[in-house]
């Protein structure tokens, strides 16, 4: 099940605790270790090498408390860099925005090292002691504390680098579009037809849940974040029914409505206390099996840059060619199936369509709406449906494209008033007609 196994890698990659947890274990069986090892050295054992820190106890001490200090220092200057990046991304991209910032791998990586550090050299200054020959120096693990402050040095640079680059809006931008694109390519795959096909036909099953099918409402509110489809069709082979999705991820379910359809509805008790465990709902939504939460971030992001108070018309530019990129993958990609089966070929899940017109209609309206007056941006928009187009295979999609474009055109009509940029959009509304015409 490689989405549920993506849904969980994302769950717990948007946490700012887990990479630091693991830091902190590997920080104790590193201590563990080096322990033993100077343990050895200490009951004459082993001989440590040159190289190794060889002072006094008192020497010791002061050596790994002053790293303690400094890296708990640095620790707290890391949290004050981290809610100030988070603070501005916010105010600059919107709240939705923030998750993409605590998923950032470099800052949990950061965190993590240096906490591991202060971990490693409590332990380590709690490890001085008083022997019956002489005082007991951990004197390789001294020296393991401090290669590990000149790694934490480096990884100081590392993160002001990385926080530095992070909050700029190409590589925001860019991050939610390759997310886009991965979130694409898990969920227009190309599935195989079963090789054995056996009950009513597809349509035979939509007006047997429409006529016979009973309601399952649905227990939690939230939006529904993800799908378990392989449970739901062995819930609904087991109980030789028929479920029918009301919801795809990404949208908000409320406690108590209708969340399934069951066909027989005297299977309808038995499915609803089994389908609890097949779907899982949030108070966000997430990548996994939502297209639209993608296409949606880059879509915020542009009609805060063609607000008045911001005006930051390349930026909007930057979003609409992301999401052109973005759009034309889906426009070439097969259309995920609606009909699941199970092992014997009958249909047992049905699910709501993910619509081509509308993934267009958000990636297009509002951003169309928010430009009004503003040609650079409705050029942009009809060059980013003539790309679209080489790529369309449907009449379908080609017509929904030419609606885009037609909105477009009319909107140029209505709120350009010079001339010479009304004659430039018009331009790109015929180039973006004539490769629709020529790639049918």
């Amino acid at each position: 099940m490689p989405a549920l196994s993506d849904w969980r890698r994302d769950s717990l990659r948007t946490t700012l605790w887990l990479v630091p947890a693991v830091e902190l274990l590997g920080a104790g069986v590193l201590f563990a270790i080096t322990y033993a090892v100077d343990r050895a050295a200490y009951t004459g054992h082993l001989d440590l090498p040159g190289w190794v820190n060889h002072g006094s106890a008192d020497a010791g001490r002061q050596i790994l408390v002053g790293i303690a200090a400094a890296i708990i220092t640095v620790v707290g200057l890391v949290f004050s860099i981290t809610i100030v990046a988070l603070t501005l991304a916010s105010t600059q991209f919107g709240p939705r925005m923030l998750r993409n910032f605590i998923r950032d791998r470099g800052t949990q990586i950061t965190l993590g090292t240096f906490v591991a550090t202060f971990l490693y050299a409590i332990l380590v200054l709690g490890s001085v002691s008083s022997g019956v020959r002489n005082d007991f120096v951990p004197h390789l693990s001294i020296t393991v504390s401090l290669g590990l402050t000149l790694v934490d040095l480096g990884v100081l640079i590392f993160f002001i680098h990385h926080v530095a680059k992070s909050i700029q809006l190409p590589e925001v931008i860019a991050g939610i579009a390759r997310e886009l694109s991965n979130a694409i390519s898990a969920e227009f795959v190309t599935i195989a037809a079963a090789s054995v096909t056996s009950g009513p036909d597809e349509a035979t099953v939509r007006e047997e849940l429409g006529r016979e099918g009973g309601a399952v409402a649905a227990t939690s509110s939230g939006y529904l974040q993800f799908v378990r489809y392989e449970t739901i069709v062995e819930i609904a082979a087991r109980n030789d029914a028929v479920i029918e999705l009301l919801y795809r991820p990404g949208h908000f379910v409320v406690s108590g409505l209708p969340f399934a359809r069951v066909c027989p509805a005297a299977a309808g008790s038995e499915v609803a206390r089994e389908l609890e465990r097949a779907h899982v709902t949030g108070s966000q939504r997430t990548l996994t099996q939502d297209l639209a939460f993608a296409i949606d971030q880059l879509v915020e992001i542009a009609i805060r840059a063609l607000s008045p108070a911001v005006n930051d018309t390349f930026t909007a530019l930057a979003c609409i060619d992301w999401l052109s990129d973005g759009l034309s993958k889906i426009s070439a990609g097969p259309p995920p199936s609606r009909m699941h089966r199970d092992a014997a070929g009958r249909v047992r899940v049905v699910a709501p369509e993910l619509g081509y017109a509308r993934l267009v209609d958000r990636g297009f309206d509002k951003i169309r709406q928010a430009s009004k007056g503003m040609p650079a941006v409705m050029i942009r928009q009809l060059e980013a449906v003539a790309r679209i187009m080489v790529h369309a295979t449907t009449d379908e999609q080609h017509a929904v494209l030419r609606s885009q474009a037609d909105m477009i055109m009319r909107l140029a009509d209505d709120s350009v008033s010079e001339r010479g940029d009304l004659a430039d959009v018009r331009g790109r509304y015929e180039k973006a007609i004539a490769t629709g015409v020529m790639s049918r």
